[in-house]
């Protein structure tokens, strides 16, 4: 679904990503982990058409993205939840969840709202109120609904753990292995390493602006030197 090969880029003409090569299936969760700083945040902007690439390629389901604008990457399915939630505070629960749905799938709207209000009912509870007013695991709640509006091809998740108690980070991961056993792929790039690891189907590790490592959870976790080094475990 998603080949990207010696990918590069980064800010004006400091170069953060320095060729990062990963493969996405259609059906797959495919965690990317690192520290802050590693170029995480980066990868996806590049992905996502925020940030111009350098260099390299990215191919999404066999069309070449790698200069695609934003606009297009959204209407061609690959739809990216920010860190940080990026909810619109002063907007409403229903209008953010609309604006999903501004550039694609906006003729399945109502169906798609009904979908998020079954997955997340607090967010249906809170349908009026504001967006800034809600609590950060709500409006991690709006962030994901808000990205299924657009019906997701692949989501990229950023961080979608970062702020939240414990117990809210566990259900987040679970509702994201629930989103995956419906069919959704996900690339999930966090810093929660152990969770991440629990339902990934493969994955890399950035450092640096490079991958240090490609493979499976099980494999990464039998690295014991990587795993001191890089993930802190």
């Amino acid at each position: 679904m998603l080949e990207v090969r010696a990918l590069r880029g980064g800010y004006g003409a400091v170069e953060v990503l320095r060729g990062v090569s990963l493969e996405i299936h259609a059906g797959e969760i495919v965690a990317v982990l690192g520290s802050n700083g590693a170029g995480k945040s980066t990868l996806n902007k590049t992905l996502s058409g925020i940030l111009p690439a350098f260099g390299g390629s990215a191919m999404f389901d066999g069309r070449d993205i790698t200069r695609a604008k934003d606009h297009a990457i959204v209407a061609a399915g690959l739809i990216q939840v920010p860190e940080g939630r990026r909810v619109f505070p002063n907007l409403s629960v229903r209008e953010n969840l609309e604006l999903g749905s501004y550039r694609r799938g906006r003729a399945n709207r109502a169906r798609n709202l009904e979908r998020v209000f079954a997955i997340f009912p607090r967010l249906l509870e809170r349908i009026a109120q504001r967006a800034g007013t809600l609590s950060g695991g709500e409006q991690q709640m709006l962030a994901i609904g808000r990205g299924l509006m657009a019906e997701p091809r692949l989501l990229i998740l950023d961080e979608p753990s970062l702020g939240l108690a414990p117990r809210l980070a566990e259900e987040m991961f679970m509702l994201i292995k629930r989103l995956n056993d419906d069919g959704l792929s996900i690339l999930l790039v966090e810093q929660n390493v152990g969770q991440s690891l629990d339902i990934a189907h493969k994955a890399y590790v950035l450092e640096n602006g490079t991958i240090l490592f490609a493979g499976t959870p099980a494999e990464l976790l039998a690295n014991t030197a990587l795993k001191v080094a890089y993930l802190g475990i």
